[in-house]
């Protein structure tokens, strides 16, 4: 017994084409030459000359951030990051919508914010797009993959691999594919 699918998928130019403008695509250009140039081969303690680059292509970069130099952004000037935040070694934050990451918050290594997706219902796959939102104190560990519309609260934590596909309520630790409760966070003094 065969399915029959009702319409084929389509995503040529013509029936798809590009949300982005060309100010968009001209931008994006000149932020990967400036980002292989310029970003990437920054020794790993020039904190400071990442911020300047990312605030160059319309970034809110915050006192005190730190940015490593192998993170993989996708368009600077749909990126928040406030004071002391931090985006480790290999994180891949494609933020074709806006993506804020809060006061204190940390980013782990090869962790994944994906502000994007595409409706797979649609015949043509058109590209769905919505805010991600990391609060201040939160912490994204190792692997870990964040969806397009999601909010990680204040003081939560997303364990290592953890696919994280529901808000995260504040000072929570979620882990698992997919992501659930495991604790409350509490902070012991």
């Amino acid at each position: 017994m065969t399915c029959e699918q009702p319409t084929r998928i389509n995503t040529s130019r013509k029936l798809c084409p590009s949300v982005h403008s060309f100010q968009n695509k001209l931008a994006r250009v000149a932020w990967s030459f400036a980002c292989a140039l310029l970003f990437r081969p920054s020794p790993r303690l020039c904190f400071g000359w990442r911020r300047f680059l990312l605030r160059c292509f319309g970034a809110k970069i915050g006192k005190g951030a730190k940015i490593m130099s192998s993170a993989r952004i996708w368009a600077p000037w749909n990126l928040t990051v406030k004071e002391q935040g931090t985006i480790g070694e290999n994180v891949n934050c494609y933020n074709v919508a806006p993506v804020t990451i809060g006061a204190h918050a940390t980013i782990s290594q090869g962790a994944d914010l994906c502000a994007a997706t595409h409706d797979i219902s649609h015949p043509n796959m058109l590209l769905v797009t919505a805010p991600i939102v990391i609060g201040d104190a939160a912490w994204i560990c190792a692997g870990a993959f964040v969806r397009y519309g999601i909010t990680v609260g204040e003081g939560a934590v997303c364990g290592a691999r953890a696919v994280v596909v529901k808000d995260v309520p504040a000072w929570t630790i979620v882990a698992g594919h997919p992501a659930r409760e495991i604790k409350k966070r509490e902070i012991i003094h």
